[in-house]
């Protein structure tokens, strides 16, 4: 079984590029998800006696959670400490599923892949990408951002250069969806002769 790392900065049509792999029938591990449905259940009572006050009727409320942590390094690394373990059993029951229903390919969608050194557990990385006024538009066009918001969460992350640099495939997402599915389909072709490279 092959793994492939999607990644892509905000606004590049990551999550449209996921659903495009699900569509072709390749199971999608989708890492905000699962921390959105460990923040429903099983890591909020270990967040709320972490951060007292941060939970709502048993769920994780992820704008005090945010306020709480954003600017506090230690809280970061606190919080990651609670979720990262029980990410990593989610993972692993995914890998588990995949690998008894003998599938070829798998997608991990992780939003900062190479921040967080997440290319050293796939064998191949797709970067999704488009040009910077379009990403821009698209983020905009949310409503749920303005310009400032935007070029702190694009500071933070790592350059789209050097995130194409650095991916064995790249998805451009500027042409609509006809041409994304022609590129996973040859991904899909390209990626199960590759050697298998995870750590």
């Amino acid at each position: 079984m092959r793994i492939l790392g999607l990644t892509g900065s905000i606004g590049m049509g990551k999550s449209t590029t996921a659903k495009l792999f699900a569509e072709a029938g390749v199971p999608v591990y989708d890492a905000d998800a699962a921390v959105h449905h460990l923040y429903e259940g099983e890591a909020a009572p270990a967040i709320e006696a972490a951060f007292p006050g941060t939970t709502v009727n048993g769920k994780v409320d992820r704008s005090k959670l945010s306020a709480r942590v954003v600017h506090d390094p230690a809280a970061i690394k606190q919080l990651e400490q609670i979720v990262h373990p029980m990410l990593g059993e989610s993972r692993k029951k995914f890998f588990a599923e995949a690998e008894a229903a003998k599938v070829p390919v798998v997608v991990l969608d992780i939003p900062l892949l190479f921040e967080t050194g997440g290319e050293k557990r796939v064998d191949a990385v797709v970067v999704v990408s488009t040009s910077p006024e379009l990403q821009r538009e698209r983020v905009l066009a949310r409503g749920t951002m303005d310009e400032a918001k935007l070029d702190a969460i694009i500071a933070k992350q790592m350059p789209d250069a050097e995130k194409r640099k650095r991916a064995d495939f790249v998805v451009d997402t500027s042409h609509g969806l006809e041409p994304v599915r022609a590129q996973i389909k040859h991904i899909l072709a390209e990626v199960v002769k590759m050697p298998q490279r995870r750590a």
